[in-house]
């Protein structure tokens, strides 16, 4: 996998997570409040400053009441449609 399309991936994830909590009209404060942890905490993986690792992942997507097994299909079909859409 090259560098870019890890780049890609990561940026997909990022988005989906924002998107999650913006269609669930969820503020940063409030995802971070059910997490019990700062909103920056929030800023930070939604902006790429911090990655997530899949323990985090699971417990901010719980967060959301979206499974991870939704999401991963959701984040799954969001990559291969950016792949299709770089190469044109």
């Amino acid at each position: 996998m090259s560098k870019r399309q890890i780049t890609r991936a990561q940026h997909t994830f990022r988005e989906l997570l924002k998107e999650l909590r913006l269609a669930k009209e969820i503020t940063q404060i409030q995802l971070a409040d059910r997490l019990g942890l700062p909103q920056s905490y929030v800023s930070k993986y939604e902006t790429g400053e911090r990655r997530l690792d899949f323990v985090e992942t699971v417990l901010v997507c719980d967060a959301l009441g979206v499974s991870v097994d939704e999401f991963a299909r959701v984040f799954s079909n969001k990559l291969a449609k950016a792949g299709r859409e770089k190469r044109g």
